[in-house]
């Protein structure tokens, strides 16, 4: 990682044409710099002079004092800025060329560009954004529904690092008084154990609604995968298309028409989903299906969630049963296709027999029925009854959770130990989950570990 007290520059905008594209800067000399290659509309105007949170219109000049783009320059001043320091926002034409242009220029005054994650990784050494909240950041970039959305900008807005902040208190008042019967025996007296109980049982209890709550925020961070799977023409096409509200795949009544599989993305629920058509399930000469039919299997087996279609029309058949029994073990949900048709070949009684460990719904694809049940079903099945009467709302990625278990670790241990230990063994197992729940908050990280959260960023943010 390159100084952090100089000036960078990053074009913060995806690539194409838009509307606007923003080129921003951050350090200690960023608006002087701008100010040379920069022209106001308004002729006497010097933006060195320009208060925080201002536009100003004018032109960005190259080498040559030729003009490159018209724009509006914003200047944001320290420490009320994104990153803690100066920073500039160019606002260009949209379009590759323009920022692109503007860019160069800007480096041509001395100013370098910047690395993947840089302006937020200032911002995180700056104090504007504790650790937690710097890994929001990309939760907030990625979020693939508005659940996901809301989620992480609870935790940019600093939800999870109270609840951290909450816990280290906890453990701090019991440091405090270990320290204290340690250090100061004869005025202050042993060690309050019934208390000390309280707080570590407490933070213990508190750790677990925060993991807890996680496991379902992961849902709708991460998403899930669902196949669908089943005999050849049973609708498997058809209820891709009607859940995408769209024509993806083809439907004819020509078994083996997908021969490949097919992957789109929808929303259940708030729960980001990848759907997945497969193959029909069949054996087959013809070698481009046996390949499809093997890729199927093995989308299958990954997959979160089977949706396991069956043809009321043509009952339960052997074909049927062979494919069930592979995928068995998985978590099912059996959805008897077709059922808008008059002869119908499937008893309830066979259903609730053969399918005794599987969610089991009747419906028509070709008439909308069904479908609101199903979704129901696979938030119920996706969240694995993890809805929680709490409004606790935690996310939370790996490094935070590891982190998380290891305070837990450590707090458990003194628990089991409170009465048989001397207090300054207490004291280190209570230090050590506060050094853990540090980890979180970004207090006791080594850069090797900094790098690696920003890392994943991309530049301009």
């Amino acid at each position: 990682m390159k100084a952090a007290n100089d000036d960078i520059a990053a074009i913060s905008t995806p690539p194409g044409e838009g509307g606007i594209a923003i080129v921003r800067l951050s350090g200690k000399e960023v608006i002087e710099k701008i100010n040379r290659i920069f022209k106001p509309y308004t002729s006497g105007t010097d933006i060195r002079k320009k208060k925080g949170y201002t536009l100003t219109l004018g032109w960005i000049l190259d080498e040559n004092q030729e003009i490159i783009d018209e724009v509006l320059v914003g200047i944001m001043r320290a420490p009320k800025s994104y990153t803690g320091e100066d920073v500039v926002e160019i606002n260009c034409h949209g379009g590759t060329l323009p920022a692109r242009r503007c860019l160069q220029a800007i480096l041509g005054t001395g100013v370098r560009l910047a690395e993947p994650g840089e302006f937020t990784r200032r911002a995180f050494l700056n104090g504007r954004l504790d650790a937690s909240q710097a890994e929001a950041v990309i939760d907030v970039i990625r979020a693939k529904t508005d659940k996901g959305l809301k989620l992480a900008m609870k935790q940019i807005t600093g939800h999870t690092s109270r609840h951290i902040h909450h816990l280290e208190n906890d453990l701090i008042s019991l440091n405090a008084m270990v320290e204290a019967s340690l250090d100061f025996p004869d005025e202050v007296g042993d060690l309050d154990y019934a208390e000390a109980e309280k707080i570590l049982t407490n933070f213990l209890r508190e750790i677990d609604k925060i993991l807890e709550s996680s496991e379902r925020s992961e849902v709708y961070r991460d998403g899930i995968g669902i196949a669908i799977c089943g005999k050849p023409n049973v609708g498997k096409s058809s209820l891709l298309n009607a859940l995408l509200k769209k024509e993806r795949a083809i439907v004819t009544n020509i078994p083996g028409t997908t021969r490949d599989v097919i992957e789109d993305y929808i929303n259940v629920r708030g729960i980001p989903v990848k759907l997945m058509d497969t193959a029909g399930i069949r054996m087959t000469e013809d070698v481009v299906e046996r390949i499809g039919v093997e890729r199927s299997r093995q989308v299958i087996k990954e997959a979160d969630i089977v949706v396991f279609l069956l043809d009321v029309g043509s009952g339960i058949t052997r074909e049927d049963m062979s494919i069930y029994e592979s995928i068995a073990n998985r978590n099912v949900i059996v959805l008897v296709n077709k059922d808008d048709l008059e002869e119908k070949n499937i008893r309830e009684e066979d259903l609730k027999e053969l399918f005794a460990d599987a969610e089991v719904i009747r419906g028509s694809v070709k008439e909308d029925i069904g479908l609101d049940e199903l979704e129901d079903v696979i938030e119920r099945m996706a969240l694995s009854g993890k809805i929680g009467a709490d409004d606790l709302e935690i996310m939370i990625n790996m490094r935070q959770k590891n982190a998380l278990l290891k305070a837990k670790k450590h707090a458990q241990e003194a628990l089991i130990s409170l009465r048989d230990v001397p207090l300054d063994c207490l004291g280190v197992d209570i230090w050590e989950s506060l050094e853990a729940l540090g980890e979180i908050t970004g207090k006791n990280l080594k850069e090797e570990v900094i790098d690696r959260i920003f890392h994943d960023f991309c530049i301009g943010k």
